[in-house]
């Protein structure tokens, strides 16, 4: 049997002092973990800019093609894996959830940023041509701060990192004709947030209704109207995705990941994955692994 997946922290990653951060230009690092390639995930931010290369890289089971001047941001959690083609380069930062929230009075700042939403879609970004001198100058920084550490230099990265952050998200952010409200908002993003701790658990829309204080017709009008689907299938895409992240373990049978995920009856685990999927969760595990490129 092969080992788990990896999770990888960045103390593992990085001789770096700082273990709440590391940044490096990315042929470097590539050149000191060439394992990386296979499906893994974080316990913590990662994001990528390419400035040179090709190939694919896959973030949570979507594959994009990579292309120069492109911006990768995932969160902790996600599991994602690459196949690149011919030299690549660029640059990336690890930081941990730490990393700003003992800088920010706000601790979930960073959660206005669409790019960290730990949506696949969002998180790949098009550097447009007005900015990227810009952004690439902003990374140029981050790095000699890394490298030529001087008073307060974790901090220096801290803002430049938010710099390129307020930049990116100020081209990226696609305006409405019409705003959510900030009630709106906050409900949405606690939605979401009673998903992520209780997915495995609750599945009705009405549970969640009932925790956030609203009726199942109030919660399902917010999703339609904010995310453009129902609150069933926000509540069941995570779970798809959580089966997805633990069908890349091999250490854990079919089986037990549906009983991980309450999920007591094996042969209803599997219709309900192959339903809305179309591969039985053996079919997804084989397809997902074949074949890895050394």
């Amino acid at each position: 049997m092969k080992a788990a997946f990896p999770v990888y922290d960045i103390c593992k990653l990085s001789d770096f002092q700082q273990e709440d951060i590391l940044v490096s230009r990315f042929g470097i690092y590539l050149e000191k973990h060439t394992d990386l390639h296979f499906p893994h995930k974080h316990s913590f931010y990662h994001l990528v800019l390419f400035t040179k290369g090709g190939g694919t890289h896959a973030i949570d089971f979507t594959t994009f093609k990579v292309e120069p001047y492109q911006i990768y941001f995932m969160v902790p959690g996600q599991v994602h894996s690459w196949d690149f083609a011919g030299d690549v380069d660029g640059y990336v930062v690890h930081f941990s959830e730490a990393f700003f929230q003992s800088f920010l009075l706000s601790n979930d700042y960073l959660q206005q940023f669409s790019f960290f939403s730990g949506n696949a879609v969002d998180q790949v970004i098009d550097l447009p041509d007005d900015i990227r001198q810009q952004v690439i100058n902003l990374f140029e920084n981050i790095v000699d701060e890394s490298e030529n550490p001087a008073y307060m230099s974790v901090d220096m990265i801290r803002t430049l990192l938010l710099q390129a952050f307020i930049l990116i998200n100020r081209k990226n952010a696609v305006p409405r004709q019409k705003q959510p409200s900030a009630y709106n908002y906050t409900l949405l993003k606690n939605f979401r947030l009673l998903i992520e701790e209780n997915f495995a658990t609750l599945r009705l829309p009405k549970d969640y209704a009932q925790l956030l204080y609203i009726t199942p017709n109030h919660l399902n009008a917010l999703c339609n109207d904010m995310l453009g689907m129902p609150a069933g299938d926000v509540i069941r895409n995570r779970v798809l995705l959580e089966i997805k992240r633990l069908l890349i373990n091999l250490d854990l049978t079919v089986a037990e990941i549906g009983y991980r995920l309450n999920f007591n009856d094996n042969s209803y685990f599997t219709k309900f994955f192959k339903k809305y999927t179309g591969l039985t969760p053996e079919d997804f595990r084989k397809n997902t692994l074949k074949n890895p490129k050394p």
